[in-house]
């Protein structure tokens, strides 16, 4: 096994005036070309769950309104996990690339949750044309667009 070291790149900042990624100033020249694109692949930290015991969990009970009694944690979007990653799929409304700072339209981040990596959406590798989902969540919203005025407290069981 190979010896891994994530290190955060910057981290989630938001506040009245909106969401943005507050990349940290030695990473700044990492954004360069990232203009043109309008949205972007966000991977970051679940910190508030980073312990022995969320790490530990490896299935749960129904997490979703028609789901199975028990799912593997995999097959859920739950913060607890092995690893702590999480991935959101964001658009961009700007970019201050003197500050390193990038305003978005969402994250289902935290503030100050640490950023571990950036990487443009394209369509060409991030985008299924027909995904397939089981039948208990084949209602939910078919895009991050629609996702954001759903209802998402009628699927949730907690």
């Amino acid at each position: 096994m190979s010896n891994l070291a994530v290190h955060s790149i910057g981290k989630i900042c938001s506040n009245e005036n909106g969401t943005f990624i507050e990349v940290d100033k030695n990473y700044i020249p990492a954004l360069q070309a990232l203009d043109g694109f309008s949205h972007i692949n966000v991977l970051w930290w679940f910190s508030e769950y980073d312990d022995e015991r969320s790490r530990s969990v490896l299935q749960t009970e129904q997490p979703y309104k028609g789901a199975p009694e028990i799912m593997g944690i995999f097959a859920t979007r739950s913060p607890i996990r092995p690893n702590p990653i999480a991935l959101t799929a964001t658009e961009i409304i700007q970019i201050d690339f003197e500050k390193g700072i990038i305003q978005v339209t969402f994250i289902d981040a935290n503030d100050k949750t640490p950023v571990l990596d950036i990487k443009p959406y394209t369509p060409s590798l991030d985008r299924v044309e027909n995904p397939d989902v089981p039948a208990w969540c084949s209602q939910w919203p078919k895009s991050t667009e629609e996702s954001g005025c759903f209802n998402w407290e009628k699927i949730f069981n907690f």
